[in-house]
């Protein structure tokens, strides 16, 4: 039976798999309404257009003209009403101002309790970001050890593969940690 040798390509499936937890993890963060407007927010809300759920950045032009305001300008006028029921439905807790051609999205300043709140959420997301990562080092071990076990690999060649994949565990457990650290700063700051 051939031995499988492990070279660089054998860590990049996995690499893979954590570079998208921590996209995923980024993309969470950027849904948590901070103090300040961030057109992200609205990303993940919806509205239906000739029969198709489509997302509000694709029917309108968004813009942050202040830092606490964002606008929504329909390119077809008849969806205003149709995207300010969207965000009123939404999980945002803003209500839209709607001029007839417009609408406004004033972000409040966050009370301390609510900014408290949102850090919890943050380090309990940051947290489920870590077990994803160590579940892909556990996927790559189990199946390297399998390896093992049909003496496909050697002992030195898996031990060597286990210190490489710790390395790159390390690597995306501190990226998480520096974007979790990011977000709170994001979230405390007045």
């Amino acid at each position: 039976m051939a031995m499988i040798e492990i070279t660089k390509d054998a860590y990049l499936p996995f690499e893979e798999k954590m570079q998208k937890s921590v996209h995923v993890l980024q993309e969470h963060f950027n849904s948590i309404r901070a103090g300040r407007a961030n057109p992200k927010v609205l990303d993940h809300i919806t509205i239906e257009y000739y029969g198709v759920q489509t997302p509000i950045n694709q029917v309108a032009n968004i813009q942050v003209p202040e830092a606490r305001m964002i606008t929504i300008t329909p390119w077809d006028p008849s969806t205003l009403k149709t995207i300010e029921r969207a965000i009123q439905a939404s999980d945002l807790g803003i209500n839209p101002n709607n001029d007839g051609r417009m609408l406004r999205l004033v972000f409040p300043a966050l009370t301390e309790e609510r900014r408290r709140d949102l850090v919890k959420t943050v380090h309990k997301q940051t947290e489920e970001g870590r077990v994803a990562i160590r579940n892909i080092r556990r996927e790559a071990l189990d199946k390297y050890r399998g390896h093992l076990k049909k003496k496909e690999i050697t002992e030195d060649s898996l031990g060597i593969f286990e210190t490489e994949l710790q390395k790159l565990t390390d690597k995306y457990i501190a990226e998480i940690d520096k974007v979790s650290a990011d977000k709170e700063k994001d979230l405390m700051e007045l």
